[in-house]
């Protein structure tokens, strides 16, 4: 493994570390590359909406972490500049989801990502996201 393939790998772990909303989800990475993140979560109890279903919002916290964990493995601190997420199975107190954020399309400025987020490897919710990477670089 290269000197850029270990920056990749310490960055999320670095964005997780001042990352209080990523923590107070209970958010793991479980794998970290060059343009890839895989995390892991369960749902609790005050993550749950009305309808004792998990809150859209925490599926989408969850995509979204994996997404900037994944676009900013290339060295330069990069932002998302628009995103969306298909919700496909309502889900429930104790389910454990698995979110992986892979990069599709990756220029100098723009990329694309895709992040899949499955429970039990039955795919729940998709989402797409777009970012904008900067000039500034992340130190380690």
């Amino acid at each position: 493994m290269g000197k850029s393939d270990d920056k990749a790998k310490q960055i999320p772990y670095k964005m997780l570390e001042n990352d209080a909303y990523s923590k107070w989800l209970g958010i793991q990475i479980l794998d970290v590359k060059e343009g890839y993140c895989q995390l892991k979560m369960q749902i609790r109890k005050d993550m749950l909406n009305s309808m004792k279903k998990a809150h859209g919002g925490i599926t989408y916290a969850l995509a979204d972490t994996a997404f900037g964990f994944a676009c900013n493995t290339y060295g330069k601190k990069a932002v998302s500049i628009e995103s969306s997420i298909n919700h496909i199975e309502a889900l429930e107190e104790g389910d454990i989801l698995i979110a992986e954020s892979d990069v599709k399309s990756q220029k100098n400025k723009l990329g694309f990502y895709i992040v899949e987020i499955k429970k039990d490897n039955q795919l729940v919710a998709l989402f797409k996201g777009v970012t904008y990477r900067t000039n500034v670089d992340w130190e380690i």
